[in-house]
């Protein structure tokens, strides 16, 4: 990043020249030339010493935030040498470009003005530049990276075999092909809590709960795996649970664990869950490249099994509910449209880590009551969004529930949620006055420079300990899926041994 950084420095400043000399303004020359020279290396010298010299601090306040170890050394030459590697690399091409740009300029001198030849190469360049990145070295990457990703959907622990009982998804009497499924799809069918497992922990006689997954490979497209997803849902007798969530996955087809087992520890097993895989690339990159694909998909499931619910009599029909976190979120909350509910509504959600890009949640916080912060906002009375993160939030003295309960689960120092392209000229509302109890303190809003810290920090989002970035917490799951379903028999001391039973035995890829 301190490469690329230092690349978009250069950028700026050839930019801040071709203006100047486009302008036709003077130009410092000799020695003053020469002081500007030397007065600008100097500068950049200072700043990159006196960052470097801090970093190890700014680093360990975010891990002292997040209750991680303390660096004990910052790899400050390190980071010198491979941004000074990256910054060669890519300011060397971007001075091909630059002569590029110099070449075709004199030649179209001949035939217009030369302010109208500077402008003509640099747009013709910068299209033939951008055609040839999209067609040759993007494509190709993603070309390479979905094959690679795809090879690994195919690794699978030695340990995770076809279910044998029937209900599960894969067994003999399955319409679904486990060897179809993927390696996370087959995970979430065979790490499921049991009957036995829940009936030890509750203490009293339970279901086993019901998981249905559908893989990239168990049919061609999305309307025929959606199709025979109802068709084993049917088999299963999954609409005479109590409880139905449809939850649609992430970028690779992943379900976090402890999402769908807080749920089913809840309701003692009387629970069904269904998903289907649309991608094999991990959830960032398919926001960045293809995000429609968790769009088509979740609308595709929801659309199949909501037509089938509202045939079913109401008095014996399951509660239905929608899940996903991250770019599972972000295609779940479009899934079923408000106003095509309204007659028949669902009995409500819970969403994790919402991508930035999500347009109801951004809606959502946007709109916010007047006061309340952007990462535990209040929306309106709260009878029918409400937000949670670390810290339960959920009882809010006062309000009421409606017969709708949507939950966002989100962390301010989750980068999938609260980057912006607006960061690159404009500081968020999240680095205001009142600052987020897991956000450093030093942070510090830079034009350009806070975008890219930002969105480099979205690939490794995950590598935080539970409850901070984009790593969520049993406990958080478990306060949500209590506040929207309302299981019966709970109290305060089996949801603290709850927590602690989730942290101590789910298992996670």
């Amino acid at each position: 990043m301190s490469g690329l950084v230092a690349t978009t420095g250069y950028v700026v400043g050839w930019s801040i020249a071709w203006l100047w000399t486009f302008l036709q303004l003077p130009k410092p020359a000799g020695l003053a030339g020469f002081f500007v020279k030397i007065i600008s290396i100097l500068a950049a010298a200072a700043i990159t010493i006196h960052f470097l010299s801090r970093s190890r601090v700014w680093q360990n306040s975010v891990r002292e935030l997040m209750e991680m170890p303390p660096l004990e050394n910052a790899h400050v030459w390190i980071v010198m040498l491979v941004a000074l590697v990256i910054a060669a690399v890519l300011v060397g091409l971007f001075r091909v470009f630059s002569l590029a740009n110099r070449s075709f300029t004199r030649a179209l001198a001949s035939r217009m003005t030369e302010r109208i030849a500077r402008i003509t190469s640099t747009v013709i360049l910068l299209v033939v530049l951008n055609i040839v990145v999209n067609a040759t070295f993007t494509k190709t990457s993603l070309g390479f990276a979905d094959m690679m990703y795809a090879k690994l959907d195919r690794i699978v622990e030695s340990d995770i075999t076809p279910p044998t009982n029937t209900l599960g998804t894969g067994s003999q009497e399955s319409l679904i092909n486990w060897n179809t499924l993927g390696r996370h799809g087959k995970f979430f069918v065979s790490y499921a809590p049991n009957e036995f497992d829940i009936s030890a922990f509750n203490q009293r006689p339970a279901l086993r709960p019901i998981r249905v997954y559908a893989g990239l490979n168990s049919r061609p497209d999305a309307e025929q795996r959606a199709a025979i997803v109802l068709q084993e849902l049917i088999r299963v007798k999954a609409f005479e649970r109590k409880i139905l969530v449809v939850v649609n996955p992430t970028g690779q087809g992943w379900i976090d664990p402890a999402g769908i087992a807080a749920l089913e520890y809840l309701q003692n097993g009387n629970t069904a869950t269904v998903s289907m895989q649309y991608s094999y690339l991990p959830s960032w990159l398919t926001l960045l490249v293809d995000p429609e694909k968790s769009k088509i998909s979740a609308r595709t499931l929801f659309r199949h099994i909501y037509q089938y619910w509202t045939r079913l009599p109401k008095e014996g029909r399951p509660r239905l509910y929608l899940s996903g976190i991250s770019l599972g979120a972000y295609g779940s909350q479009d899934s079923a449209e408000l106003f095509q509910i309204f007659e028949d509504p669902i009995a409500g959600a819970v969403w994790s880590g919402p991508p930035f890009a999500s347009d109801l949640w951004q809606s959502v916080i946007q709109n916010r009551n007047e006061g309340s912060p952007i990462w535990l906002p209040v929306f309106r009375s709260s009878s029918l969004f409400r937000f949670t993160g670390r810290e339960n939030a959920l009882d809010i003295p006062g309000a009421r529930w409606g017969q709708m309960r949507l939950v966002y689960i989100q962390h301010a120092s989750d980068p999938m949620s609260f980057f912006s392209p607006d960061l690159i000229f404009s500081r968020p509302d999240w680095l205001g006055d009142e600052r987020p109890p897991d956000v450093s303190p030093y942070l510090t809003w830079f034009p350009i420079v806070t975008f890219l810290q930002i969105a480099f920090d979205i690939p490794s989002a995950e590598a935080v300990p539970a409850g901070y970035g984009h790593n969520f917490a049993p406990a958080s799951y478990v306060d949500a899926w209590r506040s929207v379903t309302e299981p019966e028999g709970w109290g305060e001391a089996d949801i603290r041994r709850l927590k602690q039973h989730l942290v101590a035995t789910i298992r996670k890829e």
